[in-house]
């Protein structure tokens, strides 16, 4: 089996919300989506995707997704899909770093492979827990109340999980109107019910230290990537009595060696493109496990393909280590295929379709916009 075309599609998927606020002051409208179909002579096709959260989340954007893909292309064709080192060894020389242009190229290959053995990804991954994921939603900033009333559609859709995103400026409010952000999005909180505040690297350690001297004791949830830099977070994780998650630092193997090392952290959130597709997030995911850590499966944003990626990954992690998915479905108001894991009693699970178990809509993503292979 081997690669023989690639095809590039580009969508844009408007936030449902409106606008999604980080923090620093960053906001989205929407984002912009890269979807590649790899194809193969004997005619099975994988599908992957890759969605920036914009240009100013991580060293990542949806133009430098494309032209990544276009400096790998041509070293790919003729490649045998289901070797996933191989193929990543191949990425890496043809384009040092990059991870999110090659994240839809990594995840189709898995699609193809999974296919071919006739099984649902998840069980190529370690195999399937049974059961039902628990789904997270991401709460955009706001002010308090409306954050909690976010909260709670959410709540009433099925989700056990919340990221509420924290980070304002001194202009906004700083380190008062965060916590009062957290207060309202935990007091209405139920049995079961799971809270990350996560400042996405937005906040200083004099910030969160007033933050959480503003908080009544006993509020059970977890302060997620706090800060932008090691120093910052080494400084912090010694004065806070909170479990400290950490994400954008941790975009490799190394960086998560490094915080195993030093005890930065009480878990990760991977972040499949952020990691680089499936390959990475796979052997990161043994090295968290190995050290105990907990985590939460995720990707910055996508469609039903990054997230059928993102169920894949969670359906095969120990439920003892598992905090939650990210159902970014429930981000953007675009549906790019169908995908038969609806939520139910706050979790979702991977269906028995072989593959990601998506059916891209090809009416909605169009004509290629750059096609490689002698398919082409």
């Amino acid at each position: 089996m081997k690669i023989e075309a690639i095809d590039v599609f580009r969508v844009d998927l408007p936030y449902a919300g409106g606008v999604y606020r980080l923090s620093g002051g960053r906001s989205y409208t929407g984002f912009d989506a890269t979807i590649v179909r790899l194809r193969t002579a004997c005619g099975v096709e994988g599908w992957g995707e890759s969605t920036p959260f914009g240009s100013t989340y991580v060293a990542s954007h949806a133009a430098g997704v494309r032209a990544g893909i276009a400096e790998m292309a041509e070293s790919l064709l003729g490649r045998d899909p289901r070797h996933h080192d191989r193929i990543y060894d191949v990425m890496d020389g043809a384009l040092a770093g990059h991870a999110h242009a090659k994240t839809a190229l990594d995840i189709a290959c898995w699609d193809i492979a999974a296919k071919s053995a006739g099984l649902p990804l998840c069980d190529m991954l370690g195999g399937r827990v049974e059961g039902r994921v628990p789904v997270i939603s991401s709460i955009g900033s706001d002010d308090p109340d409306a954050m909690r009333e976010n909260v709670a559609r959410h709540r009433a859709r099925g989700f056990l999980g919340h990221s509420i995103k924290i980070g304002a400026t001194e202009e906004e409010g700083g380190p008062r109107i965060d916590a009062e952000r957290i207060r309202a999005c935990l007091s209405d909180a139920g049995s079961g019910e799971w809270f990350l505040a996560d400042a996405n690297g937005g906040m200083s350690p004099e910030q969160v230290l007033r933050m959480m001297s503003l908080l009544p004791d006993g509020l059970d949830f977890v302060l997620e990537a706090p800060c932008a830099t090691w120093r910052e977070t080494l400084s912090l994780r010694a004065r806070v009595q909170v479990p400290i998650l950490l994400d954008e630092l941790v975009q490799s193997e190394a960086d998560l060696t490094l915080a195993v090392q030093q005890d930065a952290c009480d878990g990760v959130g991977l972040k499949i493109s952020k990691q680089g597709g499936i390959t990475p997030t796979v052997r990161q995911r043994s090295i968290a496990r190995a050290a105990g850590m907990v985590m939460s499966v995720q990707d910055t944003v996508g469609s039903d393909i990054a997230f059928a990626g993102i169920l894949a990954v969670a359906q095969s992690t120990p439920r003892t280590l598992l905090r939650c998915a990210l159902d970014c479905r429930a981000m953007v108001a675009l549906q790019t295929a169908a995908y038969d894991a609806p939520i139910r009693d706050g979790g979702v699970e991977a269906p028995a379709t072989p593959g990601l178990g998506v059916t891209p809509d090809l009416d909605t993503l169009g004509l290629p916009i750059a096609s490689y292979g002698a398919l082409s």
